[in-house]
């Protein structure tokens, strides 16, 4: 990785590079193995470029579909002053970077994905004026472009402003006069909060957090019910995801030679070559780690006759991703106590899938799912009946430790910041996406349950659209079944 002449600290990155009227002087890395640049050297970079804006540009995708969004929140909050920021860069470790993730609120509004951007939504008649303030490209008069550790030549090319207005049909402003416009606006304001903390503190005086709150929870209800863009990009998710079980399924005997992260080695491959990314830290559990719920870790053996309890969701170019969990029997053959086990969490699971349907409350799927698993572990004489008392008392949570699902889009535990009641105490509407992935978990040390249950951990899980007439699963390409499952492992291994 080549070094920069001047640091990344952001602060002093931003003087260096930031400079409008008066010139700021080079900053060198400590150990840089460049004194400074000559006069000659800064004159001769200004010059010899190739014009290179983009023109008639088309708009992305979602562009109608994001207008329409922010035409419903400006609807919510007429006469307001709306302010919601991208995020900036997050520091590592020294002088690199996690990649940057636009906050969900933004991209949602805007389809932009750009590290310090804000989309301003300003009173104007009967609505909203909105603007998205975005980092033009690199300055290359005051040698930004190559000087600055997020310079062009260092980081890639940004959208020009007018690009970016093509794009997104937004007008575009350059985000380095916000604050300042912030701190001299009047009127009520409103700011998604914990994403930029320069925008919040232009806002200091004008905001407070319940009105904020008020906007997050907004934002996050308004995406319970997915428009068809958005059901699309959910599709796609689950498809590249259905390919990525497959990958793994092909190198189990390599995960077996070395560790479960080789399995979220290729997992990881295939998110990265058709979507953004993972969206959200692979669940590759071997084993007894198959008992923990969230074991990213994934730093254990792989080994034949256990399970592996494949949890992991390709997240689109567009931010919306997949959570898929299927438990696959390493060797490609269940025994009779884990197909048991199996069999027993894919019941339940087909009983919670058949409650989702318009109209239904959305705890109905929990409770068909908890009511199946209830029934065995009584049957099993794990726990004492009746199931009713079983189910009253939560008895049964000591094995299936948590909720049934949730909701699905552009975050994997999607609109986590509505209101109670229009969430888990709602009711289901066409268009809303949602997991089911009920399980059982017999952990390594529970001496409540006979030893051969010990260490066994089974979850299937299919993310489900609610739909005029029932549901419809976006992961159904994947089997279920645990024959069917026997057996596409069985053709995948051959091929």
């Amino acid at each position: 990785m080549a070094e920069e002449l001047i640091p990344a600290d952001s602060d002093e990155a931003a003087a260096a590079a930031g400079a409008e009227e008066e010139e700021q002087p080079i900053k060198q890395r400590k150990n840089g193995l460049y004194p400074g640049v000559s006069d000659e050297l800064a004159e001769n970079m200004t010059s010899g470029w190739a014009d290179t804006e983009l023109r008639d540009l088309e708009p992305i995708a979602q562009a109608a579909h994001t207008a329409d969004r922010r035409a419903a929140l400006s609807a919510r909050f007429p006469g307001e002053r709306l302010v919601i920021p991208s995020g900036n860069l997050k520091t590592r470790s020294n002088d690199t970077e996690y990649a940057f993730r636009a906050s969900t609120e933004y991209a949602y509004l805007t389809g932009d994905q750009s590290e310090d951007g804000v989309l301003v939504l300003e009173p104007q008649g009967g609505g909203h004026r909105a603007t998205v303030y975005l980092l033009p490209r690199s300055d290359r008069e005051n040698g930004e472009f190559w000087l600055s550790g997020q310079g062009e030549l260092w980081v890639g090319r940004r959208h020009s402003l007018a690009e970016a207005e093509q794009l997104l049909g937004i007008p575009a402003k350059d985000v380095r006069e916000l604050p300042e416009k912030l701190r001299e606006a009047t009127g009520p304001v409103r700011v998604v909060r914990g994403h930029d903390a320069a925008i919040e503190a232009a806002l200091t005086d004008k905001v407070t957090a319940e009105r904020d709150e008020e906007l997050r929870v907004n934002l996050s209800e308004a995406r319970a019910v997915k428009d068809a863009f958005e059901i699309g990009e959910l599709q796609k998710a689950c498809d590249s995801t259905a390919r990525g079980f497959e990958d793994v399924v092909k190198v189990l005997d390599k995960a077996e030679a070395t560790s479960e992260r080789y399995i979220e080695g290729t997992f990881f491959l295939r998110a990265r070559v058709e979507g953004n990314d993972v969206g959200y830290g692979s669940i590759c559990a071997a084993g007894p780690h198959a008992t923990t719920l969230h074991w990213v870790r994934n730093d254990g053996p792989v080994r034949s006759g256990d399970l592996l309890l494949l949890d992991a969701g390709v997240e689109t170019h567009t931010l919306y991703t997949a959570d898929v969990t299927r438990t696959l029997p390493i060797n490609g053959r269940y025994s009779a106590l884990q197909r048991t086990i199996y069999d027993a969490v894919y019941d339940a699971q087909e009983a919670g899938i058949a409650a989702v349907r318009p109209g239904a409350k959305y705890r109905d799927f929990h409770d068909a799912a908890q009511r199946v698993l209830t029934e065995r572990l009584v049957e099993w004489g794990l726990v004492e009946g009746p199931v009713e008392r079983v189910l009253e008392l939560g008895l049964q949570r000591r094995w299936t430790l948590h909720g049934t699902g949730h909701m699905l889009g552009m975050d994997v535990h999607d609109c986590a910041a509505a209101r109670t009641e229009a969430y888990v105490d709602g009711t289901l509407e066409p268009g809303m996406c949602l997991t089911v992935e009920p399980g059982l978990y017999f952990q390594a040390d529970d001496l409540t349950v006979p030893e051969e249950y010990r260490g066994i951990g089974v979850r299937i899980e299919d993310d489900i659209l609610v739909t005029e007439d029932g549901n419809r699963n976006l992961s159904a390409s994947l089997p279920r079944r645990a024959d069917e499952v026997e057996a596409w492992m069985a053709a995948l291994k051959k091929g």
